[in-house]
């Protein structure tokens, strides 16, 4: 069994849990700086590792177990390519005002752009509203003007575990990363998405490793 390589904010989290627990959410999230929602998979990490353990209307205590565990291990060998979902995708000369239709229709985030089949940027939600909000006429800006484009995007290959790509949502601070794969081209690789690994699809796991238990 290896011990797990915390982040910066879940080693900060642990500290205060330690020193101020029980303590809720709200409580960590204020102290910490952050909302909740961006608290909340550093959360399910240490208490599905168990170095944190929940107790409802009661709030996180410190288990004082070692930072190691057969979940964690259990989590190393779950391979992105097992639990991804459909991405959302659109072309790059999509209207904004299009994009966003898809957005919702869909229930998603994160819409992943693609210019002949190939990655080429994201926009999120809050891409989006910071755009609508500037008074942009969205039924005539092409999705691609507002994208975070290449090779700013983070993603993972489906092949990678589940907790190498949980560590990036958590670091980036985003909902999902577009699982890819790389099509060899003469002056450079291509990245194509073939999924996406959200943070609702590590809840949902998390949820059946607890059923399974």
């Amino acid at each position: 069994m290896e011990t797990i390589n915390l982040s910066s904010r879940q080693k900060e989290i642990i500290e205060l849990v330690k020193h101020h627990g029980p303590i809720t959410s709200e409580q960590l999230a204020s102290k910490v700086g952050v909302t909740r929602a961006a608290l909340r998979p550093d959360l399910a990490i240490l208490t599905m590792t168990e170095i944190l353990e929940a107790r409802p209307k009661v709030g996180y205590i410190y288990s004082k177990k070692p930072a190691s565990s057969l979940v964690y291990d259990y989590l190393r060998k779950i391979k992105v390519k097992d639990v991804m979902s459909k991405p959302v995708t659109v072309d790059e000369q999509t209207t904004v005002y299009n994009a966003i239709v898809n957005l919702f229709l869909n229930d998603v985030g994160t819409i992943f752009v693609e210019n002949k089949g190939c990655l080429v940027g994201a926009v999120s939600r809050k891409d989006f509203l910071k755009t609508a909000i500037g008074g942009t006429d969205i039924n005539k800006v092409p999705v691609g003007i507002i994208m975070t484009r290449m090779p700013n995007i983070i993603y993972v290959d489906a092949e990678d575990s589940v907790y190498v790509a949980a560590k990036k949502i958590i670091e980036r601070e985003v909902d999902s990363l577009p699982v890819v794969e790389k099509i060899p081209k003469e002056n450079e690789d291509k990245i194509k998405v073939i999924g996406k690994l959200s943070k609702t699809n590590i809840t949902r796991l998390f949820v059946k490793m607890n059923e399974n238990d």
